[in-house]
């Protein structure tokens, strides 16, 4: 990873000022109490202005199969971790501000509309593969949940695949703004380049839209939760440090 992802954004708000308010980048510590200060201050700055350009209805380009880039999406995790799930006992459960809570199994999903896409997916750190999503459209999965009108974030779980220093496990976790979430292209994907989806990227479901970047899209998805709030944890990469919007 270059010195430039390397570097935080809390970091570059503080070494180039506030043209740089706009910059999704790095991890990076935080080096002083004024630059923890200027962090809280723009950032929800930077959140709104980023949702005030994003459109819920304008679509990211597509591609033609024989544009996919099989070998180009890399496999990210931390520690080099995949979760074991055995796939006829998963359950993708639903709750917090719905009418209807609910837990599906991946024959469940697998029933409810698809759809297909070939976009372009784009990481923090550089790169970006054309590579084929197929699976449900998350706004299908929360039409039948029935959102209640204060839900504004949706919260992701992922399963258990990391280790504390104390051996304890726990997963992933992410949190998106509603709009992005019910974009037609946000997917909860069971499928990449139009086979069965891999482990190491995200099976049995894992989220994909090409409006976010890559760190974003959690993996093994196994809680979905709507807030109206965000919670104190947010983003397990945005907790190290990355923008929390993300988006493209």
């Amino acid at each position: 990873m270059s010195d430039f992802i390397r570097l935080g954004r809390r970091q570059l708000i503080t070494a180039g000022g506030m043209s740089l308010l706009l910059s999704a980048c790095g991890r990076g510590p935080i080096q002083s109490l004024a630059e923890q200060k200027l962090y809280e201050l723009s950032d929800p700055l930077n959140r709104s202005f980023e949702q005030l350009l994003f459109s819920p209805q304008r679509l990211a380009p597509e591609f033609r199969r024989d544009q996919i880039e099989q070998e180009a999406l890399l496999i990210n995790t931390a520690e080099d971790i995949t979760p074991s799930i055995d796939p006829e006992r998963y359950r993708l459960k639903v709750g917090g501000l719905v009418n209807r809570p609910a837990s599906f199994t991946l024959a469940e999903l697998k029933k409810m509309p698809y759809r297909s896409e070939i976009v372009r997916h784009v990481c923090v750190e550089g790169w970006a593969a054309i590579v084929q999503w197929g699976g449900l459209p998350l706004v299908e999965l929360l039409k039948g949940v029935e959102p209640k009108p204060e839900a504004r974030y949706v919260f992701l779980r992922s399963a258990e695949g990391l280790r504390s220093d104390s051996g304890q496990l726990y997963g992933f976790y992410e949190t998106w703004d509603m709009p992005s979430c019910v974009h037609p292209q946000t997917l909860l994907a069971y499928e990449k380049n139009f086979k069965p989806l891999p482990a190491d990227n995200g099976a049995p479901i894992r989220l994909a839209s090409p409006v976010k970047l890559g760190y974003k899209q959690i993996k093994w998805v196994t809680d979905i939760m709507l807030l109206a709030a965000l919670p104190e944890q947010i983003g397990y990469w945005v907790d190290f440090g990355y923008e929390w919007y993300g988006g493209l």
